[in-house]
């Protein structure tokens, strides 16, 4: 089966509305949707196409930046054999703790503090994915990627972002590639973006 047959496969059997504590009548629109403490579970289709251009394997380590929910750790953790994500907001780290545990994922570890510098004790990462805006793209991440890993990253300012998609060559450059124009809420610490 195809990776990207697979992951339309993972999208259609998670339900978003679970995800959601409030706004659950807004849980079918495509489209970001406020969940409290300034953020937002982003749109599905959207979920759905960083899924599919991260590329994820069966036996891939998976970084998240931004628990949030735990709508897209859901994807993650439904497709690669490891994900750590990491949230700075307590109560959403800890009631998606909670609800990713009730759906029977026992392959996701939670972090609770500032992402901005990554998560080097489990380093090196087949996939990165940010699903907070970062103002440039963090050299940490950059370092914690393996060898042939793909990074996706929303990268710009408050007005203006594009999704990257960074891939590490094995001599150690990258490849970037602009994926489309996104709105995605900010990263906060060093690369925060203004």
């Amino acid at each position: 089966m195809s990776n990207k047959k697979l992951v339309q496969q993972v999208y259609e059997s998670i339900d978003r509305s679970f995800f959601m504590d409030i706004n659950k009548d807004l849980a079918y629109l495509d489209s970001a949707i406020p969940i409290g403490y300034g953020q937002t579970i982003s749109q599905p289709s959207l979920v759905l196409y960083m899924t599919e251009q991260l590329d994820i394997h069966a036996h891939n380590k998976v970084l998240e930046i931004g628990t949030g929910t735990g709508y897209q750790t859901a994807f993650l953790a439904s497709l690669a054999k490891e994900v750590y994500t990491v949230e700075r907001i307590e109560a959403l780290h800890l009631s998606t703790k909670e609800r990713l545990n009730l759906l029977g994922f026992t392959n996701i570890h939670y972090y609770l503090f500032d992402g901005s510098y990554g998560l080097e004790e489990h380093q090196p990462y087949d996939r990165i994915m940010f699903t907070a805006a970062a103002s440039s793209i963090p050299d940490y991440y950059i370092d914690q990627l393996a060898e042939n890993g793909v990074l996706i990253i929303p990268v710009g300012n408050a007005s203006h972002q594009d999704l990257l998609r960074v891939t590490k060559l094995s001599d150690g450059s990258i490849n970037e590639t602009s994926l489309e124009a996104v709105r995605f809420v900010p990263l906060v610490g060093e690369y925060e973006i203004t």
